[in-house]
């Protein structure tokens, strides 16, 4: 006779079927999430080969970031219009056909719109994917299918400065594009084999006014929250003017969305409280990690003198670190709920960071990379736990507005965190004119991304630490069905 636990050990293994849907999401993720960093390498290459200088070539990120920001909050009415497999394979086609036209750009403009033509495509890879591999899972395995969608989000900070330092050092600047080609093509026609047909008969209206609102604010903010980093203040004119228009047409959008019948993004999800408060322990997550993930290159770099390639090789200790607590975080989280999980993460990372708060111009590579790891198990133990507790309560019919907005929350927060490490890293520099005086500049800087990751602990308190309870009301706040995760 077949035990109850043996029963739950295998409900939440993932079958094959949700396995090969998982390697399409994560083809289509690593290509979008590589792009965000691997470009960063290859800025100096941009100034001389283009003749440009470091504004013009900082574009090449910026625009690929805008574009990203407009297109990420479409995503909910689009794959609700024409379905998430649709959606998927036409994201794929821009995104392959932005990565080609960047390999054939003949000066930095072109260079920059074909970079605009990618993020439009890979703004939807991300939260369509995360649809995609939620429905096929079923809401007691959200943890474990998070855990898998985890690997590029993690990693892909970690794999860029190495992939795009190799191709630019052995080959040219040109392949860092086209190595998504191959990649590309192979998610396309796997995509079509292996992702199931829907039938795409909803018709939901769209919310013009919404748009008009929610795309440009997002937009405009985080380009106005980019252009602190070249003044090194947030008090720029340019900045406050920028970042102040976009804040208001956000803001806005929330008074519009909370009375339109069928907003472009339903933010009535917050009355679902384990949700709100994931988004609150994102928001500062993905501020502190994606602030010292700016950090840790432009040391090794700037201060210790090595090379691209041996900075992402001196890097990799972090993404082992995170790919042997994966797999497990999601396992428990599905199980147990993520809030100790995550806790117990965050102490982890904390650790780690801790550690280059007293970093010298000559600390051993061996304590660094020991504290790298630490932080990477840390790192494996709270990012995705985090997107679960926020999915895992949502009903079918909002996991596609849930899906958008934590993406939303992802890139607002990261590019908010950046900007504020790099303003505070600039100031922190100014007047360094050695290498021991930048070194104790980026101890000083490291001390804020610690506090910032230390803080999380506050909203993660409030997770779950039990298996978690599906929501038992729809989007409108009527009762639905409750679905227990085991």
């Amino acid at each position: 006779m077949t035990s109850p636990e043996t029963t739950k050990d295998a409900s939440d293994k993932l079958d094959p079927a949700v396995i090969k849907i998982a390697i399409v999401v994560v083809l289509g993720a690593i290509m979008a999430i590589l792009d965000t960093t691997v470009v960063s390498v290859a800025q100096n290459t941009f100034q001389a080969d283009f003749d440009t200088d470091q504004a013009g070539a900082a574009w090449t990120i910026t625009g690929y970031t805008l574009a990203l920001a407009a297109v990420i909050p479409l995503s909910s009415w689009a794959a609700a219009r024409f379905g998430t497999k649709n959606v998927y394979l036409t994201s794929l086609v821009l995104f392959v056909l932005g990565s080609v036209l960047c390999a054939l750009a003949w000066d930095i403009t072109s260079l920059t719109v074909f970079r605009v033509l990618q993020g439009l495509g890979g703004g939807m890879l991300m939260p369509v994917g995360m649809m995609i591999l939620t429905k096929a899972a079923g809401p007691a395995r959200v943890g474990s299918v998070m855990a898998v969608l985890g690997i590029p989000m993690l990693l892909g900070p970690i794999l860029g400065p190495i992939i795009g330092g190799a191709l630019i050092e052995y080959v040219s600047w040109h392949w860092i594009f086209l190595i998504n080609v191959p990649i590309g093509v192979a998610a396309f026609i796997y995509a079509i084999i292996i992702l199931p047909g829907e039938n795409e008969s909803a018709r939901p209206t769209f919310d013009f006014i919404g748009l008009l609102l929610l795309s440009p604010g997002l937009a405009l903010f985080l380009y106005g929250i980019t252009l602190s980093t070249e003044h090194g203040s947030f008090a720029d004119s340019s900045v406050l003017i920028t970042a102040g228009i976009g804040l208001l047409l956000m803001i806005g959008f929330v008074f519009h969305a909370l009375r339109a019948k069928n907003p472009l993004l339903d933010l009535r999800l917050f009355r679902n409280s384990k949700l709100s408060w994931a988004v609150v322990t994102m928001t500062f997550f993905m501020a502190a990690f994606l602030g010292a993930a700016l950090l840790f290159p432009q040391y090794y770099i700037g201060v210790r003198g090595e090379t691209t390639l041996m900075t992402g090789l001196l890097l990799a200790p972090q993404g082992i670190g995170a790919m042997l607590t994966m797999p497990m975080s999601g396992k428990l989280t599905d199980r147990q709920g993520p809030g100790k999980l995550v806790m117990a993460g965050i102490v982890l990372i904390v650790a780690g960071l801790s550690f280059f708060i007293f970093v010298g111009p000559d600390t051993s590579f061996w304590l660094l990379s020991v504290a790298l790891f630490i932080q990477g198990l840390g790192m494996g133990m709270t990012m995705m736990p985090i997107m679960s507790a926020a999915l895992a309560t949502l009903s079918d019919k909002q996991v596609p507005d849930g899906s958008t907005l934590m993406n939303v929350v992802q890139q607002a927060a990261g590019s908010v965190g950046t900007a504020i490490i790099s303003v505070i890293l600039v100031n922190n520099l100014r007047g360094a004119d050695n290498v021991t005086a930048m070194a104790d500049g980026f101890g000083k800087t490291f001390i804020v991304t610690t506090v910032l990751i230390a803080l999380c602990i506050v909203p993660a308190f409030f997770l779950p630490r039990r298996a978690i309870a599906r929501s038992t009301t729809d989007a409108d706040g009527k009762p639905a069905a409750p679905v227990m995760m085991h």
